[in-house]
């Protein structure tokens, strides 16, 4: 039998990827959604309350309505992640009146990819609305377990109400089995800590360059110092992850200057505890998780123009945590 030609092999594919499409919804496609809000890792929906109920398909206007999206439990003021990655697109306004919580905005996923590198982007994925949060941006791309935003003050709008996430789905189907997340499990001592920065998922450590070399113990001062930490390349601007679950506190001032990259925060946790510097944190205080969104990298070139940009990354207890580093990716 000849070989089908590529054009013939992606109609083919198209083909029957459409029709399963057409007898199963998109939406229940995929995996489950990543953790939506900080201090809510399972995506837990608000029960009942004098407002009324969060679930699916509640009563709305004395019996009139019914609830046709879910509201997950989210802090007012609590940071909010990207339940999947895809394309911004807002505002959404969800009560049309100004109020304090009145902002929100819409993702839509991108398609899948089959046959390793054959990607058809036509299929379609995930479409939500996440209402009743300031994102950082309406427009542009985000990616699955990024910082979306802040959850408003919903208190002040409604007192005494559950704070939460309205989330709808675009087709108005029900996202709950979809909001139980894949949650890594705690990480063992002595087990390699995660990946550190987008774009590089093992961690790899910044070689030598003209302003010195990154590897644990490398020559500092002339010849007079060593380095005591090691330096996770990262480049300007991306996202930075936690390597461990544990707790936050800062911030670190590496260089005491104010320039532009001193900057970070420390974690301690899971047996570990160590400073990351040159990036800015999404929060000082409080729990984080292994693989969360941290913050992002700090724009290094503007101090050191040239160098191979990184994250200082330092034991409290200045040894070398340069085994902990390799493998980032294998959780």
């Amino acid at each position: 039998m000849p070989a089908l030609s590529l054009v013939t092999l992606v109609s083919l594919v198209s083909t029957v990827f459409a029709k399963q499409l057409d007898a199963h919804p998109p939406q229940q496609h995929n995996r489950h959604w990543a953790q939506i809000c900080s201090g809510n890792p399972t995506n837990k929906i608000r029960g009942c309350d004098k407002y009324g109920c969060g679930q699916f398909g509640a009563d709305r206007h004395s019996g009139k309505r019914k609830h046709v999206g879910v509201d997950v439990i989210c802090a007012d003021g609590a940071t909010v992640y990207a339940p999947f990655s895809g394309q911004l697109s807002g505002p959404i306004r969800f009560f049309h009146n100004g109020n304090a919580i009145d902002d929100g905005v819409q993702i839509r996923g991108s398609g899948k990819c089959f046959l390793t590198s054959l990607c058809l982007p036509s299929l379609p994925g995930f479409c939500v609305k996440l209402v009743c949060i300031h994102p950082i941006k309406y427009h542009g791309q985000i990616h699955r377990g990024q910082l979306l935003g802040r959850m408003l003050p919903m208190q002040k709008v409604f007192p005494g109400i559950t704070s939460h996430i309205h989330v709808e789905n675009c087709d108005h189907s029900d996202p709950t089995h979809l909001l139980t997340p894949d949650v890594p499990p705690l990480p063992q001592h002595g087990r390699h800590w995660a990946t550190l920065c987008s774009g590089n998922p093992t961690n790899e450590i910044r070689g030598c360059d003209s302003y010195g070399c990154g590897y644990y113990g490398a020559p500092r001062q002339n010849g007079k110092g060593k380095h005591t930490a090691v330096d996770v390349i990262c480049a300007d601007g991306a996202t930075v992850y936690a390597p461990f679950s544990g707790e936050l506190s800062g911030p670190i001032k590496f260089f005491h200057n104010g320039n532009a990259i001193d900057d970070g925060v420390q974690i301690r946790g899971s047996g570990f505890c160590v400073k990351l510097v040159c990036i800015h944190p999404i929060r000082y205080n409080g729990r984080i998780s292994k693989g969360q969104v941290l913050g992002r990298m700090l724009p290094m070139q503007r101090v050191f123009p040239g160098i191979v940009s990184h994250i200082h990354v330092e034991n409290c207890d200045r040894s070398d945590p340069t085994s902990n580093l390799e493998r980032g990716q294998g959780r």
